[in-house]
This record gives structure tokens, C-alpha cells and sequence, in this order.
């Protein structure tokens, strides 16, 4: 079986997203080329859920999803991987950086996913937009009422706080599912993503610029702009809708790309291949380097996270195949899957060559192949109010 390799550098693109969110110097509304750069921010991690879905549903059998004691494997594999990554989210989070630490949530995502293994790619579409409607409002209402009494916990931040809530980002998990039902190596289901996701992100963005400038007292998180707009991790349908259409459309150019010129494309894969790795040591770096680095951020402090992430990446995959954060994720889940069900799955050791799936899930029989280890998305366990906000105008997200 072969990595689908476009997905591998979606990932990698998304996780250098992230970094940029976090570490470079523009902002929006700065001028060319400096406010350019931002617009990975609330992007990148919206694109690194989209793409666990998709993990997911190909370690479940891509288009043709596994049952009986397969899916019980599956889902205990995504399960013990999901608890895995709250826990290592938490250890990130007590490092105490301003970065807003996603994998809490993403484990929170992967416990969702479980449920969903057995639905159709239509189901999950439908599902994916209900969510997307729904949730917001909410979302915001519960979420206030928390707040306004005194009730939030670490707990209600990651089904209805600021960054990453279960009760919206679920629509990008069920997306990614979707996505993942499909033949991802078919011409035509590449071309409905890339203009799908162009066409459905330009008509979110024009409605909400619409809706902005014709409903009286909208603005960005006030009054009814607080439903209305596209803002980072705003959490507003029309930012679900118009995220989830630029990760598939990155996506879909990202395996054709992949497939034409994998050389060029090789570090970028390597990097997505251990996106949860260099996610995991740039919070490390971040913390041992001090809060300066991203509240006052520098073009050759983010450059060089840049750089040197994707080069050891590249060397690693290259020489020791998984990262070690996905090979311990790996090792750990399949084992918990080999003693929950009846006929283990046992797979060799991965060089570098193998498919693995989210976070270094191994491929259940009858997928036709998985992208690469799963990258972090989620929320810090924190209480969010507690998270700085500076001029750059809020905590980074991804």
C-alpha cells in the first residue's frame, strides 16, 4: 500500500501554518507583504482537523469502511490515541507559553470520530453542515452563560470556549470523514475539491463581507457581527464553511502536486509525515525561549523555526521513518487494539515507506491507503479567558 503523499504535505503545510500563526511579525491589516503572512491563522488548524478526519476515515477503510471486530479495532486505536494526545496537550499547556495548545481538543475530535466510522460520505457532509449551522449560536450562548455565572472549566472550554470548541470544530472532523470516503487518487474527485472548496470559501467570504457592511452595529465580535464574520477563530458558520473550503482546496492541489513532483514536495511530506513531533517541540521551543518570541516576533526567530523543523524532519523520516512522539502514539494504540478485539492487526515496524494514519495509525485491512501521522488540532485544557491578549490581538491560535 502507498502514502498518499499529497496528504503528507497538506499536513506539513498546515503545521508550518501554525508556526506562522505563532511566530511571524505581520499582522492583519499590515501591509503587503508583512499582514499576508497571517492569513494562516484560525486556517492552519482548521486545515489540520479537516485532515484528521480524513486520517480517520482511511485507517477505517477509506471508501470502503471496515465493520465488525475491524471496526472495533479502529475505533479503539483512534480512542486510546485520542486520550493519549489530551494528555501530552495537557503537559504542553502546564509549559505555561501564550500559544493557544491544540492538541487537547484534537483528542477531544478523535473520540468523536468513533462514532461516525460506519456513516456514509453523504451522511457525514449533511452531518458536517448541521454542525456547521447549529453549533455556532449555540456554542456562543452556552459558552456566555458559562462565563457570565462563573461555571467555566477546562473541561466546558473545549466543547464551548474561545479556541477550538467541540460544539463548532466537530463540523471539520465530520468534513474531513466525508472526504475520506472518497477516492482520493481519482482525477475527478480532485477536481470537485479544488473548485468545491474554492467556490464554497469565495461565496462564505463574500457573504459575510456583505452581511458586514448591510447589518447595522456589525462588527467583529460585537452584536450581530459576531455572527456574521470571517475573523480568526471566530467560530461563525461563514468562517467554518470558508475555512473548510480553502483546506480542501489545498488539499486537492496538494496531491496533484505531490503526484507530478514528489522531490519537490519530499520536505514538505517528511514534515507532515511528523507534524505531531515538530508541533510538540515548537511549544517546547517557544516555552524555553520565552513569551518575547511571540509576542514580539521576529523575521529570523520564525524563519529559522521554519527551516529547521522541516530539515530535521526531513533527515529523520528519511534515516528512522516515524517521529517519536508518532511511533510511541503508534505503538501504544495498536496494542490496545491487538487485546480489545479478537484477530490483531499486527504491522511491522514503519522505515519511512509504510502508510500510516493519523498520528501513526496503521492502515486497517481493506483501505486502499492513509496519509500520514495525525497533527495536533485542538484546544488547551486551560480555562481560555486566562490566555493573554496583546496588540497582535489575541492569544495565537493555528
Amino acid at each position: 500500500m502507498q502514502r498518499i503523499a499529497g496528504v503528507d504535505v497538506a499536513r506539513g503545510l498546515a503545521v508550518l501554518g501554525m508556526f506562522t500563526a505563532h511566530l511571524a511579525p505581520g499582522a492583519a491589516g499590515d501591509p503587503w507583504p508583512r499582514g499576508a503572512v497571517q492569513v494562516a491563522d484560525g486556517r492552519s488548524a482548521a486545515a489540520f482537523v479537516v485532515l484528521a478526519g480524513i486520517s480517520v476515515a482511511l485507517l477505517s477503510g477509506g471508501s470502503r469502511p471496515v465493520d465488525g471486530v475491524r471496526r472495533v479495532q479502529a475505533r479503539l486505536r483512534v480512542l486510546v490515541r485520542g486520550v493519549l494526545l489530551v494528555a501530552l496537550g495537557d503537559v504542553l499547556v502546564a509549559l505555561g507559553t501564550p500559544v493557544a495548545v491544540i492538541l487537547p481538543a484534537y483528542g477531544v475530535y478523535f473520540a468523536v470520530a468513533i462514532g461516525f466510522l460506519g456513516w456514509s460520505a453523504r451522511a457525514l457532509l449533511a452531518a458536517a453542515a448541521v454542525v456547521a449551522v447549529v453549533g455556532p449560536p449555540v456554542t456562543f450562548r452556552v459558552g456566555d452563560w458559562l462565563v457570565e455565572h462563573e461555571k467555566a472549566t477546562a473541561l466546558t472550554n473545549l466543547v464551548v470556549g474561545h479556541y477550538y470548541p467541540a460544539g463548532i470544530w466537530t463540523a471539520y472532523v465530520l468534513a474531513g470523514l466525508a472526504v475520506g470516503r472518497l477516492d482520493l487518487t481519482a482525477a475527478h474527485v480532485r477536481r470537485a475539491l479544488l473548485l468545491g472548496g474554492t467556490g464554497v470559501a469565495v461565496l462564505a467570504h463574500l457573504a459575510s463581507a456583505v452581511l458586514m457592511r448591510l447589518v447595522p452595529g456589525a462588527r467583529p465580535e460585537v452584536g450581530p457581527g459576531r455572527y456574521l464574520t470571517t475573523e480568526p477563530h471566530a467560530g461563525t458558520t461563514f468562517e467554518v464553511v470558508a475555512n473548510t473550503g480553502v483546506a480542501l482546496a489545498v488539499l486537492a492541489l496538494c496531491l496533484v502536486v505531490a503526484d507530478r513532483w514528489p522531490r519537490l514536495t519530499g520536505s514538505l511530506g517528511a514534515t507532515g509525515a511528523l507534524a505531531l513531533t515538530a508541533y510538540t517541540v515548537h511549544v517546547a521551543a517557544i516555552a524555553a525561549l520565552g513569551d518575547d518570541v511571540v509576542w514580539e516576533p521576529t523575521d529570523q526567530v520564525w524563519l529559522a523555526f521554519l527551516a529547521v523543523t522541516v530539515v530535521a524532519c526531513t533527515l529523520w523520516r528519511a534515516t528512522l521513518g516515524r517521529g517519536p512522539f508518532e511511533r510511541l502514539l503508534h505503538a501504544v494504540s495498536t496494542r490496545a487494539s491487538d487485546l480489545g478485539a479478537d484477530g490483531p492487526a499486527r504491522t511491522p515496524p514503519d522505515d519511512g515507506r509504510r502508510t500510516t494514519g493519523a498520528g501513526g495509525l496503521s492502515p486497517a485491512p481493506g483501505s486502499t491507503s492513509t496519509p500520514g501521522p495525525g497533527a495536533p488540532g485542538g484546544a488547551a485544557t486551560s480555562v481560555t479567558p486566562a490566555t493573554p491578549v496583546t496588540a497582535r490581538g489575541r492569544a495565537p491560535g493555528g
